[in-house]
């Protein structure tokens, strides 16, 4: 259930985020989810790659400082309160979320969100116990 995003360290500069863009694409790598959360002089690019081991090396071989993050995927009703649900259970449960992102599913009436929590594995476990579904490393690698 747990699903490998791929962190880049990027200078803030012209050119940075189409070099990585490039190096990914060379190798015929798709992104299927991304965040950048920036100041004045970097930013750190977030995303799921549906090759992620591939990924990772790739920019690792174009000279950027990369980490990989265990996150996990929820899906939600696509709708207002559809994310109120899951940031109860979790603050219920005490678990503390670091950041989320969001994307739209192929279908009109669910969303998926990519959330970063202190305890993974008891984030897994309180949403699942609470009826939510927590979506598979597959599945999001294959959007």
């Amino acid at each position: 259930m747990k699903v490998k995003q791929i962190s880049v360290f990027l200078e803030n500069k012209s050119g940075r985020l189409a070099a990585l863009t490039q190096a990914l694409a060379a190798e015929n790598i798709n992104i299927r989810a991304l965040c950048i959360a920036d100041t004045t002089d970097f930013g750190i690019l977030r995303l799921i790659a549906d090759r992620p081991v591939d990924a990772y090396y790739c920019l690792k071989k174009a000279g950027c400082a990369v980490s990989e993050t265990a996150v996990i995927a929820v899906k939600i009703p696509d709708k207002p309160g559809g994310l109120a649900k899951i940031i109860d259970v979790l603050a219920l449960a005490q678990i503390n979320i670091e950041y989320l992102y969001a994307l739209p599913e192929k279908t009109k009436d669910t969303a998926l969100v990519i959330i970063r929590v202190e305890r993974l594995d008891d984030a897994i476990s309180v949403l699942q116990q609470n009826g939510i579904a927590v979506v598979s490393e597959d599945k999001v690698y294959g959007l």
